[in-house]
């Protein structure tokens, strides 16, 4: 971790709480290799590349939906963010912190088939309550879900 004086350099990734027709939301089960969140869920959604920094968030949204569960998933986003969370962890691959900043959006899923990247393990639709927050969820995407059940930042 930087010592104190120095700003942490945020990588942002935009996360979809996509919910279908139950109120369930599609989680994404991470790997067992995962070194940040093993064991745990994420949900859609992957960081903005450089190249992406002017274009829209919805257009940004869905090359991430389209590369994470296919393109044949169909869904009706909402524009507005509804939560943030953030997290730092050690990543192995680039052998140095890594710093996100997540912003939280919500979509309907209106139907079609889902075929999860292979970053993921396998997915789920879950009912997911302020009450079992933890039990599927950790660093940013629990900070993100539990701002987006408390209504709070």
């Amino acid at each position: 971790m930087k010592n104190k004086s120095e700003n942490a350099d945020f990588n942002v990734s935009l996360k979809i709480i996509l919910k279908n027709k139950k109120g369930e939301i599609l989680c994404l089960k991470m790997p067992d290799t995962s070194s940040a969140m093993a064991g745990y869920y994420d949900l859609p959604g992957g960081r903005i590349k450089e190249t992406e920094i002017l274009a829209p968030f919805k257009k940004l949204i869905g090359r991430e939906i389209k590369e994470e569960i296919g393109n044949k998933a169909r869904y009706k986003l909402k524009e507005i963010p509804v939560a943030i969370g953030r997290h730092y962890y050690f990543s192995k691959k680039y052998q140095k912190d890594q710093y996100i900043f997540c912003v939280f959006f919500e979509a309907d899923y209106l139907g079609g088939e889902i075929k999860i990247s292979s970053e993921y393990k396998e997915y789920s639709w879950l009912e997911i309550s302020k009450k079992n927050l933890k039990k599927y969820f950790v660093r940013g995407p629990l900070e993100g879900m539990t701002n987006y059940f408390s209504k709070k930042l």
